[in-house]
């Protein structure tokens, strides 16, 4: 019976995404051991986060709002708008302080194998939004995978015809590595994308 419930812990934990099996062991363990207020005390905040958390109704990020700040900020600009895979991808770009525009959340990539297609993902939604805004400038900020390169070659050509000047996140190789640890796809698209200086 405790094998049973064991297995199921890691079973459990190890269905979330970067937690193998040695993870979930350990963190199995310490849930076992951790003091029942405060077991308690996690397990409702984990209820009240699920129960509180939704997605924007405008640009698919996670809120507590029906719309999300960024989407009703008047001091970030309406004419440049960054499409993203998933909501967690707006995050990271938030941390650089770098894009002063809106997002779009795709909510995945194109992935034949995968079973998904254009239809899968929120790409009509993206053209609608393109069709009632003032969006310029179009940053694709998918990951630089086959995928995530073929969703934005297909978006890019669902909009050769319209004024937005479409762009893509340079990718190349990471800052302080060297070239013998990039691998010859990463490599050949910091060659690609190379810069005058």
């Amino acid at each position: 019976m405790t094998e049973d419930l064991l297995k199921k812990l890691v079973n459990t934990l190890s269905s979330l995404p970067g937690i193998g099996k040695k993870s979930a062991y350990r963190i199995g363990f310490h849930l076992i051991r951790m003091e029942e207020t405060r077991f308690q005390q996690l397990i409702e905040n984990l209820k009240e986060i699920k129960e509180n958390i939704k997605f924007c109704k405008t640009c698919g990020s996670i809120t507590d709002r029906e719309v999300c700040d960024i989407c009703l900020s008047e001091t970030r600009s309406n004419e440049f708008l960054c499409v993203v895979e998933m909501p967690e991808d707006i995050f990271f770009i938030e941390n650089t302080g770098e894009f002063k525009g809106k997002y779009h959340v795709l909510g995945g990539v194109i992935s034949p194998i995968d079973g998904i297609g254009p239809d899968k993902l929120k790409i009509s939604e993206l053209l609608e939004r393109l069709k009632s805004s003032s969006i310029k400038e179009l940053l694709i900020a998918t990951n630089p995978t086959l995928e995530g390169d073929a969703t934005a070659s297909y978006i890019a050509n669902l909009l050769k015809d319209t004024d937005i000047r479409f762009t893509r996140i340079a990718h190349g190789v990471t800052i302080g590595s060297t070239l013998e640890f990039a691998d010859q796809y990463t490599l050949g698209r910091a060659i690609r994308g190379r810069q005058k200086l």
